[in-house]
């Protein structure tokens, strides 16, 4: 899992080569005045990015550490809202974004330029074919749901001044106020027959519970804490400025945190029953059109969901042939993989071999500091395995990894998951993409299929790093990987069954049980999981598949010439996009 993420500002303004004639110069000065369109799409993207963060300061505090150097000044303080009617201000805006888009010359730009317009294109499209389905969106949720994300968040900002630490306590107390439009966002949800079932209802209440339940045990308390004691110690705010300031935390978490979650999960019972619809989103009036457009704009594959689902189910078969010929080849490879040796290393010791382990494949990058951390015992029933939370793009600084010890997992896991995470994963990935030469919009315009995807990819990867490190043989690692692929490809296929083709319980049960899960607490979990999260599984299989067919691609056309190294370098430094825009610009590097 990732956040938001990174990059230095300096414009790379092409020359005009093009022979005009002087009708055609007056033609475009009328127009263009004495700006150049480079200059003319960069005022343009500059204003976006400047309004898309001063509409949501936790947006701006983990893109921008100093965000007076991009023009940003005198920003109200807001966590956004959710009410309908700036829903349908938002797509009005998109309408007159696309219609300024379209005013530029896509030819006159640069590449980053070309690429940001490409992106930009694409996005505002989709958006535009949602319409008016903003109903059918899912703030909340047990996993990925705002209020499972927004303490992690909140436990985490930064405080560089005084100021931080006034924007942070703006942010508490407006907490009633936000979940406040999220519950009037549910309830009109609800009078559309749109609202979420009571098995997700009830999970979501159960974790605001223990979200409160944990009272001054509360791990917000303890991060904020240290944070105002390092300010303390550094002589950065005086002692009666820590002990105000830790006084007003813990007032504003009495009168505002504690109880927008009270009144979220009392708004939430009192809705429960009018949800109809216990399925996936296909069920829905609307749905599968939106089902298609998060395809589109969360995974970046604009492919329709049918030719998706055929292209997995080839893939998992492919997978599993390969299966079989290693276990022809070792019948015991099965019982091996499932006994291995315990081995007791810590995740700083992968990350450190991971990162000098990689240099052969990936381009060399220096990456000043990073911390391993561990999701508070409260937040771990709800929290992903493991997640990596972006730097500002100004800084690059500080890059975190956190590990859910909750999750059980083997050393095999633990090493791939942390190359996931890591290196070459979203760490490295941030840090390069943030170390080239492109406008901070990039930042908003990340595309999750090629964020997750890559991690997925590089993971993969990783089992070929992993032998010397956890002293396995490289067949077991293989048959690990296989199975891994397996894992991600049958969940993405019942991701797409489940909203695409409407799918119930019982035929999630009956596809688990040919590949050996009949346990049926198991089966209601990743039907349920999948429910309350679409195209989830996507983000990460259906991207790491895109990877993998663009290798294929390049490495069919190169032939002995290929050379994973630059590959991955033209991957890079292209950056996160949707997949057509990718695929566009990768292979003007092979022409």
């Amino acid at each position: 899992m990732k956040k938001f993420l990174s990059a230095k500002r300096k414009y790379l303004i092409s020359a005009l080569v093009l022979i005009l004639g002087a009708g055609a110069v007056l033609f475009f000065a009328k127009i263009h005045g004495t700006d150049s369109e480079n200059t003319q799409f960069e005022k343009y993207i500059d204003q976006i990015f400047r309004e898309e963060l001063e509409g949501n300061t936790l947006n701006l505090h983990y893109t921008l550490a100093y965000p007076e150097d991009y023009g940003i000044k005198g920003y109200s303080v807001s966590l956004g809202t959710m009410e309908p009617e700036a829903l349908e201000d938002s797509l009005e805006e998109t309408r007159t974004l696309n219609k300024k888009l379209k005013n530029f010359d896509s030819d006159q730009l640069s590449e980053e330029n070309q690429i940001i317009y490409d992106i930009l294109s694409l996005e505002f499209s989709s958006r535009l074919s949602l319409g008016s389905s903003y109903l059918l969106q899912e703030p909340l949720g047990p996993n990925l749901g705002i209020q499972a994300q927004l303490p992690i968040l909140l436990a985490e900002y930064t405080f560089r001044t005084s100021a931080d630490i006034k924007d942070y306590f703006s942010l508490l107390s407006q907490m009633p106020e936000y979940f406040q439009s999220i519950l009037d966002f549910e309830e009109e949800k609800a009078k559309e027959g749109l609202f979420m079932s009571d098995v997700s209802a009830d999970r979501i209440i159960r974790q605001c519970r223990s979200f409160m339940e944990t009272g001054e045990d509360n791990y917000l308390y303890s991060m904020f804490r240290q944070q105002i004691e390092e300010l303390s110690e550094d002589k950065r705010i005086t002692q009666d400025q820590a002990e105000n300031f830790t006084k007003m935390q813990e007032k504003l978490m009495d009168q505002c945190v504690f109880p927008a979650y009270l009144t979220l999960s009392q708004g939430l019972e009192e809705l429960k029953g009018q949800g109809k619809n216990s399925g996936g989103l296909v069920h829905l009036e609307g749905g599968k059109d939106y089902y298609e457009y998060l395809i589109r704009s969360t995974v970046g594959d604009y492919r329709s969901s049918e030719e998706i689902l055929q292209d997995l189910f080839l893939q998992l078969q492919t997978d599993y042939q390969e299966v079989q010929q290693l276990l022809t080849g070792d019948p015991q490879l099965l019982s091996k993989a499932y006994s291995l040796p315990s081995s007791d290393f810590s995740p700083e010791q992968a990350l450190d071999y991971l990162q000098h382990a990689i240099t052969d494949d990936f381009p060399s990058l220096e990456v000043e500091s990073y911390e391993v951390k561990y999701v508070p015992e409260s937040m771990e029933e709800f929290s992903s395995p493991a997640f990596y939370l972006t730097p500002p793009v100004d800084t690059l600084t500080p890059n975190t990894i956190y590990i859910n010890q909750a999750s059980q997992v083997s050393p095999a896991e633990l090493f791939t998951t942390l190359a996931h995470e890591g290196f070459p994963g979203h760490l490295y990935q941030t840090v390069y993409f943030g170390k080239q030469a492109h406008h901070p919009i990039r930042e908003l315009l990340s595309c999750s299929g090629y964020i997750e995807g890559w991690a997925t990819y590089v993971e993969a990867l990783s089992y070929d790093y992993a032998p010397p490190f956890l002293q396995i043989e490289q067949e077991i690692l293989d048959f690990l990987r296989l199975n891994r692929s397996i894992s991600l490809c049958l969940y993405a296929i019942l991701d797409l069954g489940i909203h695409g083709q409407g799918w119930n319980l019982q035929t999630t049960a009956d596809t688990l049980a040919v590949f050996g899960i009949t346990d049926s607490e198991t089966c209601q979990e990743v039907f349920q999981y999948i429910v309350e999260n679409p195209a989830n599984y996507l983000k990460y299989y259906l991207g790491y598949l895109n990877f993998m067919d663009l290798r294929k691609e390049v490495q069919e056309a190169a032939g002995s010439s290929f050379q994973p190294k630059e590959f991955h370098r033209n991957l890079l430094d292209i950056g996160p996009a949707p997949f057509p825009v990718v695929e566009k610009y990768l292979f003007r590097k092979y022409e």
